[in-house]
């Protein structure tokens, strides 16, 4: 039973489906502007560019060897200082809409 505990507060983010804003429910699919409307700017903001890999067709070569790069995906994040004693929210977007919504660690 300790080991359980133990495993329970060494575990380093914890995924959800919804982000509770100022009496509001931000979820998976809300918009930028949605987010920006209920929960207000963002204590830290950052962009990054994915790379997206496709397997081409009718290559003797492996896959992973010839995998062609095509270009990136924009991807968004998003990170929400939610008060004492509770933990970072980071919500991420892809295509302007929610992709993800974490829990973190807590802000120092």
């Amino acid at each position: 039973m300790s080991l359980l505990w133990l495993m329970l507060l060494w575990a380093p983010v914890a995924h959800a489906e919804t982000l509770r804003c100022n009496g509001r429910t931000t979820e998976v699919g809300d918009s930028r502007l949605t987010v920006l409307a209920q929960c207000g700017e963002p204590r830290l903001k950052d962009s990054f560019c994915a790379p997206v890999y496709v397997a081409p067709t009718l290559q003797p070569v492996p896959a992973p060897i010839a995998a062609i790069v095509t270009p990136c995906l924009q991807v968004d994040e998003w990170q929400y200082d939610r008060g004492p004693g509770n933990l970072t929210a980071t919500v991420r977007f892809q295509y302007g809409r929610v992709q993800s919504i974490t829990y973190g660690q807590s802000p120092s």
